[in-house]
This record gives C-alpha cells, sequence and structure tokens, in this order.
C-alpha cells in the first residue's frame, strides 16, 4: 500500500484514492478499538491526514496559480485582437445556439 508521503503521488485522482485508503483505515481501527496497536494506529493515521491535508493545500494552490495565468493569457490576447476575439465569440455561440437548437426538436 502506498503512502501520502509518496512523491509520485501528486494526482488528484491519487490524493483522492489515498484519503478514501486513509478512511477506510480510520474505520477499521474505530471497529477494532480494543487493539493494543489502536494508538500507533491512530497516530499513523494522524499523520497521514496532515500528509493529505499539506499536498490537497498545494494542489489548491497550484490550481489556482494556473487559473489565474490562464484568465490573464485570455485577458491579453482579447485586448492584442479584439475583433478577431469577437468573431470567434459569435461563431461558437452560433454553432452552440445551432445545436442547442436542434436538440429541441
Amino acid at each position: 500500500m502506498r503512502t501520502l508521503t509518496e512523491p509520485h503521488a501528486q494526482s488528484p485522482k491519487d490524493l483522492l484514492d489515498d484519503l478514501h485508503s486513509l478512511v477506510t483505515e480510520a474505520e477499521k481501527v474505530l471497529s477494532e478499538s480494543n487493539s493494543t496497536h489502536a494508538g500507533e494506529t491512530m497516530a499513523a493515521l494522524r499523520s497521514r491526514l496532515d500528509a493529505a491535508q499539506s499536498r490537497l493545500g498545494e494542489l489548491y494552490s497550484t490550481a489556482k496559480q494556473r487559473t489565474i495565468a490562464g484568465a490573464k493569457f485570455t485577458d491579453e490576447t482579447i485586448r492584442a485582437n479584439p475583433y478577431q476575439s469577437i468573431a470567434i465569440a459569435a461563431g461558437v455561440g452560433l454553432v452552440v445556439g445551432f445545436l442547442f437548437g436542434r436538440r429541441k426538436d
């Protein structure tokens, strides 16, 4: 089983898989609360949860930075080519309108 501290588990899907396994192990620990290893297991689960929270924060900040960069690039492109942008938007609107108009028939 992988741990949350592995460097190659960086995608959102990997993070969700890790969180799912963490929840499964937590449920297992809670059902076996009489075990002598429960304290050790809870400490391990707590450290994995902390690692997952930090990775989730990193994913959030990376996604936020990419979104801001994309919005800035789009704004610069539209300001540099206003007439082409209007033509492209009108064309996309026409195609979308045509496709939705056909679906209602």
